[in-house]
C-alpha cells in the first residue's frame, strides 16, 4: 500500500493550491444560495475547515466589500459527505452602517450539517492591546508536517495510509511535533508554522477563508496531548463539535503564520481548546476556540 501511495502522480504544490482555491469559490445558484464544490479526491466525512471557509466566502459574498469578517460562530450538527456537495443558505439579519450579520446554513441531502453566525465591521480605529507572539524556532529551521508523517507512515495501520499521506494545500512546519501511533502524555501546549503551499490570488476574502479553513487543523489534536492518545488510537473517536474564530487583523495566508494553541479542560468525553494565529512580524491575526468530541469507545 505504501509503495502504491508513492507511486501515484505527484502533483505540484500550485496545483494543489489551486485546487483549494476553486474548492473555496462557491457557486451562487440563486439570491443569498451558494453550492460548494466537494473536495478532489475525497472520501468519507468532509473536512470541517471547508465547511467552516466555504460558509464564510457564502457569507463574504452578501456583504459589501467594504465590510470585513470579525467574528463567526459555527456548530457542527451532522458529518458531510464528500459523494456530494454542500448547499449554503445566508440569511441576512442585519445591515447597519458600522456592522452586518449573516447566518449561514450548510445542508447536504436536505439536512442541515452546520449552523454558522458571522459578523462584519466596516474598518475604523480604536484602542488597541495584543498578547506578545510566544518565541519559537523559525519555520525555515523545521521540518515539514508532510516529512514527519512519510518517517512516521511504517507505525500507521493501513487503512489510513492513504489518507495520512494525503498533501494537502496547507503546509505545516511543528514546532513540537505530535506522535499519532503511540503518543506520550504531555502538556496540552502546541505550537506550529502554516501557510498556503503556493501564492494566493490578491483577494482579502479568500485570504480569510483560507486561513478559517486552516484553524481547523490543530485544534482539536491538543485536548488529547495529556493523555496520551490520538485520532489514530484505535478506539478513540473524534469530532469537532463547535467552532470560533476572530479575525482581528488582516494577513496573508501565503505567508507564514504562527498557531498556537492550548487546552485548558478535557472531560464528558469533550475537549476544549484555544488558539492564537500570529503573523510573522508578531501581530495578533485571529483567535479561535473550539470544543470537541474525544470519546474513548470501549
Amino acid at each position: 500500500m505504501t509503495e502504491e501511495i508513492a507511486a501515484r502522480p505527484r502533483r505540484t504544490d500550485e496545483e494543489i493550491v489551486a485546487e483549494l482555491v476553486t474548492l473555496l469559490d462557491v457557486e451562487e445558484i440563486d439570491t443569498d444560495l451558494y453550492r460548494g464544490a466537494r473536495q478532489p479526491g475525497g472520501t468519507g466525512r468532509v473536512f470541517g475547515g471547508q465547511v467552516i471557509a466555504q460558509a464564510l466566502q457564502a457569507a463574504q459574498r452578501s456583504v459589501a466589500a467594504d465590510k470585513s469578517a470579525h467574528s463567526l460562530h459555527a456548530y457542527f450538527m451532522r458529518p458531510g459527505n464528500e459523494d456530494h456537495p454542500i448547499i449554503y443558505r445566508v440569511v441576512r439579519d442585519f445591515e447597519g452602517r458600522s456592522f452586518a450579520t449573516r447566518r449561514i446554513i450548510a445542508m447536504q441531502r436536505g439536512q442541515p450539517i452546520l449552523n454558522m453566525a458571522a459578523s462584519f465591521q466596516l474598518p475604523e480605529d480604536g484602542l488597541h492591546h495584543q498578547h506578545a507572539m510566544p518565541d519559537v524556532p523559525a519555520p525555515e529551521t523545521l521540518q515539514s508536517e508532510q516529512d514527519i508523517r512519510r518517517d512516521a507512515i511504517d507505525e500507521i495501520p493501513e487503512r489510513l495510509r492513504p489518507f495520512f499521506l494525503r498533501r494537502r494545500p496547507i503546509e505545516i512546519r511543528p514546532v513540537n511535533p505530535r506522535a499519532w501511533s503511540n503518543p506520550v502524555k504531555t502538556e496540552p501546549v502546541y505550537r506550529s508554522w502554516f501557510r498556503a503551499r503556493a501564492p494566493l490570488p490578491n483577494d482579502p476574502a479568500l485570504h480569510r477563508a483560507v486561513i478559517a479553513y486552516a484553524s481547523d487543523m490543530a485544534l482539536l489534536g491538543t485536548a488529547m496531548m495529556p493523555h496520551g492518545v490520538s485520532w489514530v488510537t484505535h478506539n478513540m473517536q473524534t469530532a469537532s463539535l463547535d467552532h470560533a474564530i476572530w479575525m482581528h487583523e488582516s494577513a496573508r495566508a501565503d505567508d507564514w503564520l504562527l498557531y498556537a494553541t492550548d487546552s485548558p479542560w478535557s472531560g464528558h468525553a469533550r475537549g476544549f481548546n484555544r488558539g492564537s494565529i500570529f503573523a510573522r512580524d508578531g501581530r495578533l491575526v485571529a483567535s479561535t476556540t473550539q470544543e470537541g468530541l474525544i470519546r474513548l469507545r470501549e
